[in-house]
């Protein structure tokens, strides 16, 4: 898997590859994921590089089957996906596969033109029989004798004549039929009677089924109409109305012979379209199936052969335009397996002359690469939500695995809480195979792809919340409680012990309502529980103060322990990149300066621990009291936690004044002098010549080789480290504003660390808010109605159970532990400056069906 503790070394790879092996080498490459490509082609346009013809050959390719995925998802055929990834194609198939998707295309969109004009032509036959059936009710009289007519000019000023009238002076009555969309009835009807001027009359029925709409495919209501006319003009304008309101007009029969002849003859051509109709779907549903055996294959295929022309287009041609070179950056691990990938792509394309690689010198910064399985790749994801770690430098993740879920597991410590996120991860640890949760909705697929990170936050809660001995609120007595309670009787004593100690008879139990233990009492305390709080603390009237001060104090051991590991973790940067005078110039005085104060702080922490018992406890001296006059430095003397205190507190305070200036000025005082020693500092020993380079931290070796290449070069190196350009100024603001944002840091982080403790708190208190208001109150109901009343009550009890404290204080808690390690503790040592490797990869392409990849 390779170290999670750093980055793996990188190195930049020359590839000369045979234009007749190009493609199979970069098919095999991305088959195994080693390399990531350089552009080379950056100041070129992507429409004027090499092999942009191919990749517009692949869009087409990918145009193609987006409409036949398309229609097949139309006709509700179910996609295929295979579980291996067939390999690019080889190049003498590309132009037969793309033969064959062009002549599928062509059949299947001929096919389905034709299916939708058979299906057109149906639906305005259905509409016709059901516009004849409505309006044989609506016309009672004899139309089959018309009589001769004359038109008259002055009917177009007429304001209204009846029929009778319009009959005598003999104009001519016409009809026009059809159907129009329920919304639009009453403004059609509206414009024919200002337009009109009442030489229309209209007559409508509603449809009894809705009706599917020729044109959009659109299911409607649908009105028949039948207007009736006079005058060959007004006939004009009501056809034009008709089609401004998208009406669909159909022959009006004169007769009822031609009525009857006209329904058999639609009930004859509906039928024949039925079964023309039915026939066509089937042989459209037989191409689509055919298609969709394959369609998986292709569109993996075709898009492993874009992404290797689009990789083809970042190389760039020698001076005979036979060999192409691309440049790669490639994990010094994988050499041998990149060489081998070269020879296996350059057998198979049967060429003579075999493809190569070799490595070239860099002063480029390389990618990070840090391999992960699917256990360290969430804790991985947090890191890298922050910024990807620079080249080579120490990796959180590997620390946050631990110190991730144990620090949410002190804001969320209930052990039963941690148990049911525990066994929520471990079902959906065991179940990760399944297809549905790999496809599952964005919310769902997010607590999917952390289930090792709930795995062990719930694992860590189960362990906290047993420290905390915290149930659902409650407390659980494994062990037995290390406190005697009958020890505080008088009668438990000798006659001569009660006079010196304040103990409990029957009218004190009787008439105080809060009684003390006292520890001092012989007898009363045991001893310490062996595994966490004693669970006596749960019915003391002071648990809250005794917790918050417990909480508290191991909230800031537990930061400050945090942030000087982090400060740790630095030297082992700098010891990797050569940077010594980092560690005596940074590091230390950082350690020094947490350590002198915070450090102290813990140690008198746990010396009043260990000290002070029971019996002393009424004089153990405040912790802080004692950490505040070690800086004001107090005129009485003190009692203090120890003998000696004063001497050594003024030292630590001498060693932590001394720190800070040796953290703003050591470190641009040390490089101004490099830069200034000689024209060349370098101290020879054993065939070797130590030149310190001025590039504000660079040490560099210069080897044994470039001595032998003789004193000029000595002196051109050593000119070309003096002209370099170094910014003393810039340096030392860089320094100061580090230091500074470092010692208020010290201050402000460690107080950051008591959400700890306030989360702690805030979490112990809801759970019992809730155990109070719900389960108390279920629980104290008579046996009567008692278990009807419980059964609802644990029921809403275990929903906001796990709404409010598993998912809302989880979801605070979990984000409280994201920043205390991007800010506490990660900006102690960790960069994050760097470029994600990101390789060559078929992996990395999508093998699902989305139109908008294919489009």
């Amino acid at each position: 898997m390779g170290s999670l503790f750093r980055s793996e070394s990188m190195c930049l790879a020359q590839l000369f590859l045979q234009a007749g092996t190009a493609y199979e080498c970069l098919s095999a490459l991305g088959e195994r994921g080693l390399v990531q490509f350089r552009d080379l082609n950056q100041s070129v346009s992507s429409f004027q590089r090499k092999f942009v013809g191919e990749m517009k050959r692949c869009e087409e390719l990918e145009r193609i089957l987006a409409y036949l995925v398309q229609e097949i998802n139309k006709a509700d055929i179910p996609l295929p996906e295979g579980e291996t990834s067939p390999p690019a194609p080889p190049l003498k198939q590309v132009l037969e596969m793309q033969e064959q998707l062009q002549k599928l295309e062509v059949e299947l969109r001929e096919v389905t033109k034709n299916k939708e004009k058979l299906r057109k032509n149906l639906l305005e036959l259905i509409e016709y029989t059901h516009m004849l059936r409505v309006t044989k009710t609506f016309v009672k009289r004899n139309v089959e004798f018309e009589p001769a007519y004359e038109e008259f000019s002055s009917l177009e000023t007429e304001s209204l004549i009846d029929y009778s009238c319009m009959q005598r002076l003999g104009a001519k009555l016409g009809f026009v039929s059809g159907l129009i969309n329920q919304g639009k009835v009453e403004a059609f009807e509206k414009m024919l009677w200002r337009v009109c001027k009442g030489y229309t009359i209209v007559t409508y029925a509603e449809l009894d089924e809705p009706l599917e709409d020729p044109e959009t495919g659109e299911v409607i209501k649908w009105y028949v109409f039948l207007i009736s006319f006079w005058g060959e003009q007004i006939g004009y304008k009501v056809k034009k109305i008709c089609d401004c309101y998208h009406c669909h007009i159909y022959p009006y029969p004169n007769t009822a012979e031609e009525r009857k002849e006209i329904q058999e003859g639609l009930n004859t051509r509906i039928q024949d379209l039925y079964t023309v109709l039915h026939k066509t779907e089937d042989y459209l549903r037989q191409v689509l199936c055919s298609a969709a055996e394959t369609v998986y294959s292709r569109v993996i295929q075709v898009k492993k052969m874009k992404a290797i022309y689009h990789m083809l287009n970042m190389c760039s041609f020698d001076v005979t335009n036979k060999c192409l070179i691309a440049e790669v950056w490639c994990p010094e691990a994988d050499l041998q397996e990149l060489r081998r990938a070269l020879e296996d792509g350059s057998r198979e394309s049967g060429a003579t002359i075999p493809s190569f690689m070799n490595t070239i010198p860099t002063k480029e910064t390389p990618p990070t690469l840090i391999r992960t399985n699917k256990f360290t790749e969430g804790f991985q994801n947090i890191v890298d939500a922050y910024g990807v770690g620079s080249y080579r430098e120490v990796n959180p993740a590997l620390f946050t695995i631990i110190t991730f879920p144990f620090l949410f597991a002190v804001m969320f410590g209930d052990f039963g809480h941690g148990f049911v996120m525990f066994l929520f991860a471990l079902l959906l640890v065991l179940n990760e195979n399944h297809p549905r949760l790999k496809q599952s909705q964005e919310i769902l697929r997010m607590f999917f792809d952390g289930r090792y990170i709930l795995l062990l936050m719930g694992l860590f809660s189960v362990y906290t919340g047993l420290i905390y001995n915290d149930c659902f609120s409650k407390s659980v007595n494994i062990f037995g409680s290390g406190w005697n309670v009958s020890a505080m009787y008088s009668s438990s004593h000798a006659a001569k012990e009660p006079k010196k100690l304040i103990l409990w008879n029957n009218s004190v139990v009787r008439h105080n309502k809060v009684l003390q233990l006292d520890p001092s009492v012989p007898g009363v305390f045991q001893g310490p529980y062996p595994f966490g709080i004693d669970p006596i603390w749960n019915l003391a009237t002071n648990r809250l103060t005794f917790l918050n001060s417990f909480k508290m104090k191991m909230s800031v051991i537990l930061g400050i322990i945090h942030m000087t590991f982090g400060v740790t973790l630095g030297i082992c940067n700098h010891l990797h990149f050569r940077k010594k005078f980092n560690i005596y110039l940074v590091s230390i005085p950082e350690l020094l300066f947490m350590l002198c104060i915070f450090g102290y702080l813990i140690f008198m922490i746990i010396y009043k621990w260990l000290v002070y018992s029971a019996e002393t406890s009424r004089v153990a001296p405040s912790i802080l009291i004692e950490f505040i006059n070690m800086f004001l430095f107090p005129a009485s003397e003190t009692v203090g936690l120890y003998p000696g205190q004063a001497p050594v507190q003024r030292l630590l305070l001498v060693i932590t004044a001394l720190s800070v200036p040796v953290l703003v000025l050591g470190k641009p005082l040390f490089l101004l002098w490099l830069h200034n020693g000689r024209g060349c500092f370098g101290v020879s020993r054993s065939g070797y010549t130590l030149v310190r380079k001025d590039s504000e931290e660079e040490v560099s070796l210069l080897g044994s080789q470039d001595i032998e290449e003789g004193s000029n070069h000595m002196e051109d190196r050593c000119r070309e480290v003096t002209n370099e350009e170094f910014n003393f100024g810039e340096i030392l603001m860089t320094q100061v504003i580090h230091s500074i944002e470092y010692c208020l840091g010290c201050i402000s982080n460690t107080a950051s660390y008591l959400r700890l403790w306030a989360l702690s708190l805030a979490h112990a208190q809801l759970s019992d808010v809730l155990w109070a208001m719900l389960m108390r109150v279920g629980l104290r109901v008579d046996t009567t109605y008692g278990v009807l009343l419980l059964l609802p009550v644990m029921a809403f009890f275990a929903i906001l159970t796990i709404f409010i404290l598993l998912v809302m204080e989880g979801l605070s808690a979990f984000l409280h532990a994201i920043r205390l390690h991007w800010v506490e503790f990660q900006n102690k040592f960790y960069t994050g400056a760097g470029t994600k490797f990101v390789p060559f990869s078929f992996n990395l392409l999508s093998s699902k069906f989305n139109n908008d990849d294919l489009a």
